[in-house]
């Protein structure tokens, strides 16, 4: 894509968040925006966010999940950023019209106390960089259409990925775990939505092994020229379909010895 054409995608994408208003799918008026583009369109909405006063507070793993994977027709994960204004505590509730359509995933976060950069990064570097990991929500909203009413087309991987990879709250439960207190493969949760069970999910199904995911995106991020530092949370992905939200709604997770989480939508 052209520079213009970056620019003028992400200050779509960031008055849609700041109104409500949905943008059309990039990628139908362009059809050969590339992940790299996508990245690019997500670099200059972070800056435009980060000019509004906004502070990087960590990241965000998507679509680590092969079933997700296959869903979507991709091969890879994507990863977005989050920010100060994206935190909710756990039993809070989401004010109305905070979101367009919120969707909520169940993983584990980490919060690291040391950085982590470069391609050669292991498995080993992402433990000993970890202070602790906890029970969490992602909240996702779409600022771009899911499907253009025109053509049905549903958006595509590059969208997401230039939306900020669809990233738009963050729930964190009040338990602290070392990460080295539990096997993070067999860690699981059990996720109902006013009392009904939505869905359920095991560590294990993010490439297995969260650490692993988090590897990926430091990975990810040399390539970029950034890096995860200190103080940074970091959502590993999650292990369960996303569940929708309408208002009036409350998700509750719970992660059994691991702690729980939840959180309601006016």
């Amino acid at each position: 894509m052209k520079t213009e054409d970056i620019e003028q995608a992400a200050d779509a994408l960031f008055t849609a968040e700041v109104t409500g208003k949905q943008v059309g799918i990039i990628s139908l008026v362009h059809p050969d925006l590339s992940m790299d583009d996508a990245y690019a369109i997500q670099a200059r909405l972070v800056e435009r966010k980060r000019a509004a006063g906004r502070s990087l507070s960590g990241w965000k793993i998507g679509l680590p999940s092969k079933a997700m994977q296959y869903a979507l027709n991709i091969d890879t994960p994507d990863s977005g950023i989050l920010f100060d204004d994206m935190v909710f505590a756990s039993g809070a509730t989401v004010p109305r019209g905070r979101f367009i359509e919120p969707r909520v995933e169940a993983e584990i976060a980490f919060v690291l106390k040391a950085p982590l950069h470069g391609e050669n990064v292991t498995a080993r570097d992402v433990i000993a960089a970890t202070d602790y990991v906890t029970p969490a929500l992602e909240i996702l909203d779409t600022r771009i259409e899911r499907r253009d009413a025109k053509t049905g087309r549903a958006r595509k991987i590059v969208d997401t990925i230039a939306d900020n990879a669809a990233n738009a709250g963050i729930v964190t439960g009040n338990a602290r775990h070392a990460i080295d207190d539990h096997d993070l493969r067999w860690v699981g949760a059990i996720v109902s939505r006013d009392g009904d069970v939505e869905e359920t999910g095991l560590g294990a199904g993010v490439l297995n092994d969260p650490v692993e995911s988090v590897v990926w995106l430091v990975r990810r991020l040399a390539r970029y020229g950034q890096s995860i530092e200190a103080g940074h949370v970091v959502l590993s992905g999650s292990f369960i379909r996303p569940i929708e939200c309408p208002p009036g709604s409350t998700i509750a997770a719970d992660f059994g010895h691991f702690g729980s989480v939840d959180i309601s939508f006016a």
